[in-house]
């Protein structure tokens, strides 16, 4: 199951990304929000991160404005390693090197073509482990602080 959220800036992306979701099968739960009126972007990412954190979803596809927001806030979950990304080779490599289960876009910064191709590229791309799965294992303990 994927969490969906978005703010007011990322909404038209987020019903899109709907639709997109349907067209590959992909089971989601929209987190809200459900209008393009003003909201604050914390309140809808908070709760689709934390459906992440606690196992009630795999991943999760936030939208704002410029995808910072909404990624620091996602950041703040246990268990939760959540990428801006802008290219399609930052989504891979989130993936390949990072296991990112949170991918956070920008509307206002990130044309929908191109993001198709970011959100597909996430979906699909397993971690690579190996290597990377120390590194991995660092970003969540506190005994390296």
């Amino acid at each position: 199951m994927l969490a969906l959220a978005s703010d007011h800036a990322g909404f038209e992306y987020k019903e899109r990304i709907k639709t997109l979701l349907n067209g590959l099968n992909v089971p989601y739960q929209d987190f809200g929000t459900g209008s393009r009126d003003s909201t604050d972007y914390a309140d809808w990412g908070h709760r689709a991160s934390e459906a992440v954190s606690s196992g009630r979803c795999d991943r999760a596809i936030l939208v704002c404005g410029t995808g910072i927001g909404m990624s620091i806030v996602a950041n703040k979950h246990r268990g939760i390693r959540a990428a801006v990304c802008e290219s399609v080779t930052a989504a891979r490599l989130s993936r390949l090197h990072n296991n990112a289960n949170v991918l956070a876009i920008g509307e206002r910064i990130t044309g929908w073509e191109a993001a198709v191709d970011i959100i597909t590229t996430f979906l699909s791309t397993s971690f690579e482990g190996g290597r990377h799965e120390k590194r991995i294992e660092k970003i969540h303990s506190l005994t390296n602080l």
